[in-house]
């Protein structure tokens, strides 16, 4: 049924509105709404294209500087790192004490003794110094632990025992842990008295030069060495070429001679308490009960037992000189640099 009240459209052109072609359109919303709708959706907010282009640029500065602020940190911590391990490598210094009581000044000489190492003539002569011209210290204990090592450098710290001793006038003794042997006896004998453990190793009196020979292996593998020198015995101990009966016979005189040095030393430290046997100068090593009945050493004692005993004093101060931390890391770093190989491989072997 036509319904009289109803409005039918227009279909006049010319009456024609724009509602007319959008069916179901909502009715704009009240202010409230479209500002509820505009925080869901931020597209629907005129200019969101800037804001959210303003977010991004802060966001991305604010990213640098804080990239920024941490490489800072990074470079000043490197930078502080690398001063305080100048500093610890500048510094190497001795324990300090107290000159108005009375103590035992210990010095260290422990492994291999050589130039550069802990136990060199540099550093235990520098340490025997600061011990010897402290008030406070009462006598001067070298505790020992060594194979041996470099007859120069022994003969150093002999000299610089002997001259700080009678400069100062304070006794000297010498205290050996496990090992006494070779140029760390030479050092030993410089001491007033020699205390050992019945177990410890002692003596080792001899001079050695060790080395390689390749020239037959260099035979049957067809190499052939080329060496010029200029002077005939320029190449002398070349592991590659042959040793003529002249070299060495010139080594073995050379050795010779540095064992009898060893010997004069050894014989004026110990002077009429060495009981000399036909061994005793061969490179033979005895026990620490048995250096005492050859006069090799004093008596058993350790070094409490010297502090407390012979100097009459329980303080005890060490006035070694130690490595730091940086000396440390350059050691490992020189190690890891094939140490042990360029040794084997030396022109000339090294006098133990």
């Amino acid at each position: 049924m036509n319904d009289p009240h109803r409005t039918e459209p227009s279909t006049d052109p010319d009456l024609l509105r724009e509602s007319d072609f959008r069916p179901n359109q909502p009715e704009s919303l009240p202010p409230y709404a479209q500002a509820k709708k505009s925080a869901a959706d931020p597209s629907a907010t005129p200019g969101w294209e800037r804001a959210t282009l303003e977010k991004l640029a802060f966001a991305s500065l604010n990213e640098q500087k804080a990239t920024r602020r941490w490489k800072t940190f990074v470079r000043l911590a490197w930078l502080a790192f690398f001063v305080a391990l100048v500093w610890m490598a500048l510094h190497r210094g001795t324990p300090a004490s107290d000159a108005t009581v009375p103590h035992t000044a210990v010095v260290e000489i422990k492994g291999e003794i050589a130039a550069g190492a802990d136990a060199s003539a540099e550093f235990v002569n520098a340490a025997l110094r600061a011990a010897f011209e402290d008030d406070g210290a009462k006598a001067i204990v070298l505790l020992i632990n060594s194979p041996g090592g470099s007859p120069v450098q022994a003969g150093m710290m002999n000299d610089e025992i002997l001259r700080l001793k009678a400069k100062h006038k304070k006794p000297v003794y010498a205290v050996v842990e496990e090992t006494c042997a070779s140029a760390a006896y030479y050092i030993a004998v410089s001491a007033d008295k020699i205390y050992v453990d019945k177990a410890s190793i002692v003596g080792s009196i001899g001079v050695l030069m060790d080395g390689f020979g390749f020239t037959g292996l260099m035979d049957k593998l067809g190499v052939e060495r080329r060496l010029l020198t200029a002077g005939e015995n320029k190449g002398f101990l070349d592991p590659f070429s042959p040793q003529s009966e002249k070299q060495r016979a010139f080594a073995q005189a050379m050795l010779d001679q540095i064992h009898q040095q060893f010997i004069a030393v050894v014989k004026a430290g110990r002077g009429k308490r060495l009981k000399e046997t036909p061994e005793m100068f061969s490179g033979l090593f005895w026990s620490g009960q048995q250096a005492v009945e050859l006069g090799l050493a004093d008596q058993l004692g350790n070094l409490d037992y010297v502090a407390r005993e012979v100097v009459k004093t329980d303080e005890i101060i060490d006035y070694t000189r130690r490595d730091n931390v940086a000396e440390r890391l350059a050691k490992k770093f020189g190690a890891a640099m094939g140490e042990g190989a360029m040794k084997a491989f030396k022109a000339i072997p090294a006098l133990r």
